[in-house]
């Protein structure tokens, strides 16, 4: 149950594409550079868990409906969940995804925020209100740190858009 956050640039799917089209290992380096350029989204990400946000959340618990166990809130994991990945299937709403791979931290990110329940009651209380189709924490710090991601990725973009055609002509 991955939450995240969605960083899109106009052209990016297309390049990538392209790149793992013309050669794979320029695709390679591509997809290096775009993480090395989308690590301080990543690092904010990675900064907003700081606390267990209600007791007893860090504890795991049986889900009613279906017996599921779910894993507990630690401040730890959650900041280990926040991982980068790259979509470019043709029905994407992003390329770059800044997600939320941990259980406990998916969980607190999304509760409630489609019908209200007594752990979304309860968040909000703690201070951790939520929006219909928003996640908590995660989405407002990568939406912060988008800005300057956005441009390095067009420098780069277009950079490697010019080697390309460099190569083939």
């Amino acid at each position: 149950m991955p939450v995240g956050a969605t960083v899109q640039v106009v052209g990016l799917k297309q390049t990538i594409n392209g790149l793992g089209k013309i050669d794979k290992q320029l695709q390679k380096d591509f997809k290096s550079d775009a993480t090395q350029i989308a690590q301080p989204a990543i690092n904010a990400g990675k900064a907003v868990y700081k606390e267990v946000p209600i007791s007893n959340f860090a504890k795991d618990w049986t889900q009613k409906k279906d017996g599921r166990r779910i894993k507990g809130f630690q401040v730890s994991k959650a900041q280990n969940g926040v991982k980068m990945r790259f979509d470019t299937r043709r029905n994407a709403v992003g390329v770059i995804l800044i997600e939320q791979k941990d259980q406990g931290a998916a969980i607190f990110e999304v509760a409630g925020r489609k019908t209200p329940n007594r752990l979304d009651n309860s968040l909000r209380i703690a201070g951790f209100p939520v929006s219909a189709g928003r996640t908590r924490l995660i989405g407002p710090a990568v939406y912060k740190a988008r800005r300057g991601i956005e441009g390095e990725m067009l420098k780069m973009i277009k950079s490697t858009i010019s080697t390309v055609q460099k190569e083939l002509n």
